[in-house]
């Protein structure tokens, strides 16, 4: 209803605008035929035209003043005022002017605005509306799905909730929950999230979670906040404009008296000189330098999968004077693969029976080491093998009477890989032995593969001139060795996750605005503790709900791609800043030199605050870089 009203509101001043702007040409036709209605045609203008921004700025002015017990006048009136001043004094046409520009400034700030905020608004419309019940083929409101659930999904339509394919096979287009184009293959038992599209085959569904608690209902809470939460600057902004309009009405007697005694203007010029005054001090421009390219940055952000909670925390980012980083998942995929082999004595039987081992455990070393071996082993030398298990004391089996073990190297001693093994693990790699009758046989070493984006994000950061620190849990060794690789000079080794908090809050008190880098879950403490929490999230709810920005697909690239859009939005929003308080000064002295008039001050004026939004939509276009 609200929206319908807004929509309504907007066509009936769109159509008044353009009745004005003909009567203005009416005007300025009769001012040819017939002079005595002239005032006529351009009075009509200026209340036509003006409607939505004269008569809305009053009632604001009233609204806010009675519900602070004080004057609290806004931009509006103090035109409002000058087109008055101008129909007293006879400058209809000039009144009508000034209107005319204005009230069409008006409605291209509120289509700038819109530009800015369009990739956010876009998901605002994806909302899932309706799903249809398996059971009974029924349409129902999203918000009455019940966990445990199914429903069905045809080739086209949008997945309502997140849930988990209990039936069919599909792509799945995810780009609205992590910003990733192309679409993803799903199979039974895969996860699904709500205002995704189901782009192949029909699905059955089982809910997982009600809509309320799906990702993307945690995603539109995020967008719905960061419009309303300004930057500093924009904050500081609104808090100063009804003071300043207040200010400009204190000194517009002061302004016309000081041209009738001071600079013996006539009583008539004074009060002209002080409507261009009044017009040129108009803080337009200065109270839209901040929020369309604010605005227009965290859109830029979202559609390429980046969210972030609000102005002020893109803000901070901007001024943010050292990262730390999470080693697992972050800087490196969290992915553990085999990446040397050294074997001795190792037959393909011997091998076999390791790799049938390995692949009845569920330890991520155990997984790399079956997803490297898997091709080389011939089925039919693979065969029934019992395996047990020991804390600290890795995998067991016996074969007849052959004993084999799977273990780490602190377990043995006096072994002819010691030297290897000491080289491997220098360089950050986790070493287990394979060991056949209690001699060691075999070596195999794993790493940790980095993220393939990780070493040129760092160096953006490095040329930045700011600190990154590696906060990780690993051993010194294996941390120390990771970091040389990366070109880290700051490493934090054996950090339990409650610890990284305190890492975190030390780095804030020795470099400033810090920011925290994880993968949301384990990291929560330090992601809450820094200025800027940011979240590898890979469309977990759990991120989004942590930390101050969530990088939905995990790609780290985007961390820069963060930070060079939010240095962007500063520079423009101080860009703005000042230049909209220079046209203010420059608008002063033309008037004092008695060089402006009503028209041309307000073309600069306006013009000035078009150029600040065109300006802030450069906050939108995409670093080249990234």
């Amino acid at each position: 209803m609200h929206e319908h009203t807004h929509e309504h509101n907007e066509q009936r001043a769109t159509l008044l605008y353009l009745i004005g702007l003909i009567s203005f040409g009416l005007g300025l036709i009769s001012q040819l035929i017939f002079t005595q209605a002239t005032w006529f045609f351009f009075l009509t203008s200026v209340f036509l035209s003006g409607y939505h921004v004269i008569f809305e700025g009053i009632l604001e002015t009233v609204y806010h003043s009675l519900h602070e017990k004080q004057l609290v006048p806004n931009i509006h009136l103090l035109m409002a005022l000058a087109a008055l001043g101008s129909i007293l004094i006879g400058q209809f046409e000039e009144a009508a002017l000034l209107i005319l520009i204005f009230a069409g400034a008006h409605f291209l700030e509120e289509y700038t605005e819109a530009k800015s905020q369009k990739e956010l608004t876009h998901l605002l419309t994806l909302k899932p509306q309706k799903a249809r019940i398996f059971a009974t083929g029924t349409l129902v409101d999203v918000d009455l799905l019940s966990v445990g659930e199914q429903i069905e999904v045809f080739s086209g339509e949008q997945i309502p909730t997140d849930g988990l394919i209990v039936r069919g096979e599909s792509s799945v287009q995810e780009a609205n929950i992590n910003g990733e184009s192309l679409p993803k293959d799903k199979f039974p038992g895969d996860e699904v999230f709500g205002s995704t599209l189901n782009q192949g085959n029909t699905l059955v569904i089982e809910v997982t979670k009600i809509y309320s608690e799906t990702v993307f209902a945690k995603i539109l809470q995020v967008v719905e906040n960061s419009q309303t939460s300004l930057s500093k600057k924009a904050s500081r902004i609104k808090q100063i404009e009804p003071k300043y309009v207040n200010l400009i009405l204190a000194l517009l007697p002061v302004f016309f008296l000081v041209g009738v005694f001071g600079l013996d203007w006539t009583v008539r010029e004074s009060l002209y000189r002080t409507i261009v005054f009044l017009i040129g001090s108009s803080p337009c421009a200065l109270a839209v330098s901040v929020i369309p390219a604010t605005l227009a940055g965290i859109s830029a952000l979202a559609k390429k999968g980046v969210l972030i909670k609000g102005g002020d925390r893109l803000a901070d980012f901007a001024e943010i004077k050292a990262i730390g980083f999470d080693k697992t998942g972050t800087l490196t995929s969290g992915t553990l693969r085999v990446s040397d082999v050294e074997l001795a004595a190792v037959s393909m039987d011997d091998l076999a029976i390791f790799y049938e081992m390995e692949r009845q455990t569920t330890h991520p070393l155990a997984r790399a080491f079956v997803h490297h071996f898997k091709n080389s082993i011939p089925k039919s030398a693979r065969k029934e093998v019992q395996v047990t298990q020991q804390v600290g004391q890795g995998v067991h089996a016996t074969i007849g009477n052959t004993s084999y073990q799977i273990g780490k190297p602190s377990l043995f001693v006096a072994t002819p890989f010691h030297e290897q093994t000491n080289a491997w693990r220098a360089a950050g790699k986790t070493v287990v032995y394979l060991v056949k009758n209690k001699e060691v046989i075999g070596s195999i070493a794993f790493e940790d593969e980095l993220n393939p984006q990780t070493k040129e994000v760092l160096r953006y950061f490095k040329d930045q001139h700011i600190h990154l620190q590696m906060i990780t849990g690993d051993a010194q060794l294996t941390a120390v060795a990771i970091s040389q690789r990366l070109g880290i000079d700051d490493v934090q080794s054996e950090v339990l996750p409650a610890q990284k908090a305190d890492v975190v809050s030390n780095l804030k008190q020795s470099f400033g605005r810090v920011a925290m880098v994880g993968d949301g879950i384990n990291d929560a403490p330090a992601l809450v503790t820094a200025d800027v929490g940011i979240a590898m999230g890979e469309g977990t709810d759990v991120a989004i709900e942590v930390a101050d920005m969530v990088i939905m697909d995990n790609q780290l690239e985007k961390i820069g791609l963060a930070h060079q859009i939010a240095r962007k939005v500063d520079r423009i929003s101080w860009q703005n800043i000042w230049f909209s308080m220079a046209i203010v000064v420059l608008l002063l002295l033309l008037n004092l030199l008695e060089i402006s008039n009503i028209t041309s001050s307000v073309i600069m004026h306006e013009g000035s605050t078009l150029l600040v939004l065109v300006n802030s939509l450069r906050a939108l276009k995409q670093p080249k870089k990234w």
